[in-house]
């Protein structure tokens, strides 16, 4: 008898010491009055590595400990050789929480949802794409020619699949084919929430990007650099790097600026939405950090909403002829986040003013209450 009971405690810590090396534990926690669904959380890696040395980049799951269903996840890099985050995406209840395991077995494959490109074939543009909506910049060989343009562009879409390369392939993007086209024009603006100095009252723009370097492309975000030549701003000499993400299931981008400049003290910028002239313009603006524009509609192209939501509070919006701006301000050589993108009427998730605003609002509140991630 008391044989099989030392057994039996043997197999129970055995069981105990192999599922605490084998399964490391991943919390997500909700804290916020606000479901969050299909979004995006990073875990350092260092951490994992300290819940599980041995992990095998190339051969690992993760899975909800209840539902048993596997966990989209992403290895992010920065740009740099050895992995940085563990990107998962999920969906959590408000204040709730999930309980995720990683195991040694080989993933499912995540169909790409993001994606990013130079693109030489077209003047230099640079363009990315997730399962929502489309962007571009415009590069060094678009300057001088007719169609050149400073703000960011936007490609509306309704269809989750990644549409970049096949528009264009097809060199057909301003027709609607089925699956949205680029109609939204930015011309001399910052288009849907670009950034540039703004002193005494004039907007000074640089000139279009002059290099660019994807850090990580896929399948749930992507990111990528783009560095501007220095320019002069009423007698600042200016220089930007701009570190762009679109995570899947966003409608905005995240922005990071990185200006550098001479003189002292902080330099003034403005976030600008183009805007298109008529009467009763909606628009929204909050100085805690939120700007909204409901643009008119284009025929049959339906109605884009553009919008730019910031971390921290903003001085004032004031409206120019093209384009609403939002003032704020940059320090030298210290990087300014904000979050800047777009959403379409015809792809039936955002029909309205109201709901573009409100989810430019939500987006708001998700920053101040971000879910908690913890593993062990």
């Amino acid at each position: 008898m008391k044989t099989t009971f030392f057994s039996i405690l043997l197999l129970i810590i055995a069981s105990v010491s192999f599922a605490q090396y084998q399964y490391p534990m991943i919390t997500v926690s909700n804290p916020s009055s606000i479901a969050r669904k299909d979004v995006i959380v990073s875990i350092p890696w260092v951490d994992v590595l300290k819940a599980d040395p041995t992990i095998d980049t190339a051969k690992f799951l993760v899975m909800n400990k209840f539902t048993e269903t596997e966990i989209p996840h992403q290895l992010e890099y920065k740009g740099e050789k050895t992995v940085q985050n563990l990107l998962l995406q999920v969906s959590v209840k408000a204040k709730e929480s999930l309980t995720l395991l990683i195991f040694a077995e080989q993933a499912k494959s995540v169909s790409p949802k993001t994606f990013a490109r130079y693109v030489p074939e077209r003047k230099d543009d640079f363009a990315w794409e997730n399962d929502k909506i489309a962007f571009r910049m415009y590069g060094k060989a678009l300057e001088g020619t007719s169609e050149d343009a400073k703000g960011i562009d936007v490609w509306v879409k309704r269809t989750s699949k990644l549409v970049v390369n096949d528009r264009y392939k097809k060199n057909d993007y301003h027709t609607d084919h089925g699956d949205g086209l680029d109609y939204y024009s930015v011309g001399f603006t910052l288009g849907a929430g670009g950034m540039a100095p703004f002193i005494n009252d004039t907007v000074y723009y640089s000139g279009n990007y002059r290099s660019s370097k994807v850090l990580d492309n896929g399948p749930l975000r992507s990111t990528f650099q783009l560095t501007y030549d220095e320019w002069n701003a009423a007698g600042f000499k200016v220089n930007v790097v701009k570190t762009i993400s679109l995570d899947a299931g966003s409608q905005l981008n995240r922005i990071e600026s990185l200006y550098t400049y001479t003189g002292g003290g902080k330099l003034p910028v403005a976030i600008g939405l183009a805007t298109r002239g008529e009467q009763a313009m909606k628009v929204l603006s909050d100085t805690r950090g939120v700007m909204g524009y409901w643009e008119p509609v284009h025929g049959k192209d339906g109605i884009t909403g553009v919008g730019a939501v910031t971390e921290k509070a903003v001085k004032k919006t004031i409206m120019q002829p093209k384009q609403m701006l939002t003032l704020t301000e940059v320090k030298n050589n210290v990087p300014f986040v904000y979050y800047a993108g777009a959403a379409w009427n015809k792809a039936e998730e955002i029909t309205s003013e109201t709901e573009w605003f409100k989810y430019l609002q939500k987006f708001k509140e998700e920053l101040k209450s971000p879910l908690k991630v913890s593993i062990k």
